[in-house]
């Protein structure tokens, strides 16, 4: 009975925690660049990088649109 409660307590903080903590960390990171994003969206002189995946997505909707008709 031991071994198993160790086991369990292993698998506990190993997995779930450890888990829950690296989607917590890539949470942040996704809602840090998405808020980047938006301010960079609303600066009134855009950076270059912001026109050029602008741009990029622009095209890539183009691309879906043409080869939807």
């Amino acid at each position: 009975m031991g071994g198993f409660y160790n086991i369990m307590l292993g698998y506990f903080f190993g997995f779930a925690l450890g888990v829950g903590s690296a989607l917590a960390v890539i949470y942040s990171i996704y809602t840090g660049g998405y808020k980047k994003a938006v301010e960079h969206s609303l600066l009134e002189q855009k950076p270059k990088r912001y026109l050029d995946a602008v741009a990029s997505a622009m095209q890539r909707m183009e691309k879906t649109h043409a080869r939807d008709k």
